[in-house]
């Protein structure tokens, strides 16, 4: 059976300021990951991150609560749809 499911999550990462630029290119050798803003002097990151199944999404959110040089990880949104779908 075909996985038609897509989840997108909206995360903000707190870092130390000295590691975001070795945080930005760890977080994007993930895949379906962006980064479309970031403050290196407050040490702010927002990232986006794709998946097929909220299993895989939990998995990448988690590998980046272990990065060097994160303090938090924050989920500030999250949006699952199917793929597909007929819309009157």
């Amino acid at each position: 059976m075909m996985n038609n499911e897509w989840h997108v999550s909206g995360l903000v990462v707190q870092a130390r300021p000295e590691k975001i630029p070795r945080l930005v290119a760890d977080l994007l050798a993930i895949a379906d990951t962006e980064i479309p803003a970031q403050d290196q002097q407050h040490g702010k990151l927002v990232v986006v991150m794709q998946a097929a199944c909220s299993h895989q999404l939990l998995e990448k959110i988690e590998s980046v609560r272990n990065l060097d040089g994160v303090l938090a990880v924050s989920l500030v949104y999250h949006q699952q749809d199917t793929q597909g779908e007929v819309t009157p």
